[in-house]
């Protein structure tokens, strides 16, 4: 049973060693492992991906020397593969906020702008300027584009680029505006902000709601990863049992059942957002 838990263990470092140098080798060619996508710059999706490798490569090296786990050493270079997106997600909730609240301020400002501007397209160049900074960039470029494209098409690649269900309510009411002369705009603008303060305070009560189940899983995790480490360092006879194939087995288990609750609590404290609506459908226009 020690051969295959030492065969397992040397295909474990031997993989990660491998797959070290092809990220070596890759690099001093100045070429990606995978290829990028559209939608996103080489550059930095490479550089993370490096980071999660790296991550990943140490983690089970450093747990696979203590333990001499094969199970153990997968897990640790599982959470380190996983850490930076853990890490990113932790402050996912105030940026959707303060996403939402930008949406929420920028029509009041559009709302407000109207009564005074001589049309649409002067509104939103004069809410660029004063924009809040979690959406500057795409009213900027909705404004610098309503110069020169027809401003439907302009508001419709705006929606794109703003990527939220409440983005596509917003520009609906201002392509009706601006495709059909609409009256009442500014009543509209203005209930569409108070939905967005709505849905900024319902996701204040959620998040609070449940961060007492999101303290208990890290108190919970953090006294396993400390027990386990106590034992390795002052009495690992204790975990002797796991050393053997059956042990390994087991430990399999156990950390499928701590994922797999892990994965359930991050379910419950997702909230999902309804289906978009015009990023579905072609933009007109696009190169």
């Amino acid at each position: 049973m020690v051969v295959v838990v030492n065969a397992l263990l040397a295909a474990v470092l031997g993989g990660g060693i491998g797959l070290g140098l092809l990220i070596v080798g890759s690099g001093l060619r100045g070429r990606s492992v995978v290829p990028p996508r559209v939608a996103e710059p080489a550059g930095p999706r490479f550089d993370r991906l490096l980071l999660r490798i790296g991550l990943a490569v140490g983690s089970g090296v450093v747990v696979a020397a203590t333990t001499r786990w094969p199970v153990a050493a997968a897990v640790a270079a599982m959470i380190g593969f996983g850490l930076p997106s853990a890490v990113a997600a932790s402050g996912r909730h105030q940026r959707e906020l303060d996403r939402v609240e930008a949406i929420a301020g920028w029509v009041e400002q559009l709302r407000d702008t109207l009564s005074g501007a001589n049309g649409l397209e002067h509104a939103l160049a004069a809410s660029a300027r004063v924009a809040p900074a979690a959406i500057a960039p795409e009213v900027g470029r909705l404004a610098a584009r309503s110069g020169y494209e027809p401003l439907g098409v302009a508001l419709r690649r705006f929606a794109v680029e703003l990527d939220h269900p409440l983005g596509d309510f917003v520009v609906a009411a201002l392509v009706v505006a601006a495709e059909h002369q609409a009256r009442e705009l500014g009543a509209l603008l203005g209930q569409l902000a108070e939905t967005a303060r709505d849905e900024v305070r319902l996701r204040q009560r959620v998040w609070v709601g449940r961060a007492r189940n999101r303290t208990a899983v890290r108190v919970i995790g953090g006294v396993v990863v400390a027990m386990v480490a106590g034992l390795l360092v002052f009495d690992r006879d204790y975990l002797r049992p796991y050393d053997s194939g059956g042990g390994q087995l087991a430990l399999l288990v156990i950390a499928a059942i701590f994922a797999g609750s892990l994965a359930a609590m991050e379910r419950l404290g997702r909230i999902e957002l309804p289906e978009r609506f015009i990023a579905a459908a072609p933009v007109e226009g696009r190169a």
